[in-house]
């Protein structure tokens, strides 16, 4: 089940790199929900290749199709598929990794696990698994609409070039406003540079996404096995090149005594229904392995992107130690890609644990409402 992610709302990826098509089948998904082809599309076109000088310079236009399980705009119930086809495959360009080990790639890990890998892009190590990944979060962020919840992700930091920025108000029109997806326009430029000078250097740079979640109702997650953070955790570890999570304070708490860590709550009585809330939000809405209704707050952090265009040393399939001198087209730095890969992961599991906590407990996951 290496392939599959979710309990209710579930996805299978499925495809390679260089191969015919990549794509996803998405089960699980209530009946009835209107599908905007074109939602799934902008999210596939935040993700895809040679959108920028920053990224990889491979090109696909990574038009998606969906094959099965919608009628007339509207979800059947039934496996959705959607496939984006592979159009600018260079095989070639790994002529040379066909028996050498990229150092920190999955070359080596995949071929002693199987015995066999698809060498041409990496096959299922590469990132563009995560075409199946964004296109499944589409679909489930059709489902969060539905109950209100926002996902927005930005990069905040990149190297040592660390941005500020406000999670209760940054918006997808701020992420989107460059091309390093960071909603801080000095830092987004010294970003730039630095991404810049990397690629034109042939070595790459890594650095932070942080994703927020608004209006998420308490009540989702369980206590012991299950936990929303935990699943949220396993989402985000799951990604190419990620090798960090943070919820709330992370590991920054570690500084902080008790009093100043804890959460006060307090009865919010502006609207028509008074909510428990938060003064702080230092555990970055879970409590308990429970989302207490404060925003969702997460920090993912990936490493340099394991490619480069320099030599290396490493050695081969028959045990040689060698020199590698990679080719291709690779991204100097994952960030400005993974801000949409990360929010469709969050919308999985979002999505996942209100479809299970409809399931178990029945209706929707209260608003806050204290006890009567």
């Amino acid at each position: 089940m290496s392939n599959t992610f979710g309990r209710l709302f579930r996805i299978t990826t499925w495809g390679e790199s260089h191969g015919h098509s990549i794509g996803v089948v998405v089960d699980g998904c209530p009946p009835r929900l209107p599908i905007d082809i074109e939602a799934i599309q902008r999210e596939l076109d935040r993700r895809r290749p040679g959108q920028s000088r920053i990224t990889t310079q491979r090109r696909e236009a990574d038009r998606v199709k969906i094959l099965s399980g919608v009628y007339h705009g509207r979800t059947l119930g039934t496996s959705i598929a959607l496939m984006v086809e592979n159009a600018d495959a260079r095989g070639k360009d790994y002529s040379e990794m066909r028996d050498k080990y990229r150092p920190s790639h999955a070359d080596y890990t995949y071929q002693a696990k199987y015995g066999i890998r698809a060498v041409e892009g990496g096959g299922r190590a590469s990132a563009r698994e995560t075409v199946g990944r964004v296109a499944g979060g589409a679909v489930a962020r059709l489902v969060l609409d539905q109950a209100g919840i926002e996902v927005v992700a930005w990069v905040d930091q990149v190297s040592d070039i660390c941005a500020r920025v406000d999670s209760s108000a940054v918006s997808l029109a701020a992420v989107e406003a460059n091309i390093a997806r960071c909603p801080d326009p000095p830092a987004a430029e010294k970003m730039i540079e630095r991404i810049d000078a990397a690629r034109k250097d042939g070595d790459s740079l890594g650095g932070v996404v942080r994703a927020v979640a608004r209006n998420v109702p308490a009540g989702l997650g369980a206590p012991v096995f299950g936990k929303l953070d935990a699943d949220l955790a396993g989402a985000m570890l799951g990604l190419p090149a990620a090798k960090g999570f943070e919820v709330g304070s992370g590991f920054a708490g570690v500084t902080m005594t008790g009093s100043e860590h804890n959460d006060p709550f307090y009865i919010d009585r502006a609207g028509n229904t008074p909510t428990v809330r938060t003064r702080t939000n230092h555990s970055g809405g879970i409590q308990g392995g429970i989302s207490n209704g404060e925003s969702i707050e997460i920090a993912v952090a990936f490493k340099p992107t394991a490619t480069i265009l320099r030599p290396q040393q490493t050695v081969d399939t028959q045990g040689r130690e060698v020199t590698l001198k990679p080719r291709g087209r690779h991204d100097p730095c994952v960030l400005p890609r993974a801000v949409p890969i990360v929010e469709a992961m969050m919308a999985l599991v979002l999505a996942d644990h209100l479809l299970y906590h409809r399931a178990q407990c029945g209706g929707e996951p209260v608003r806050g409402e204290p006890e009567q």
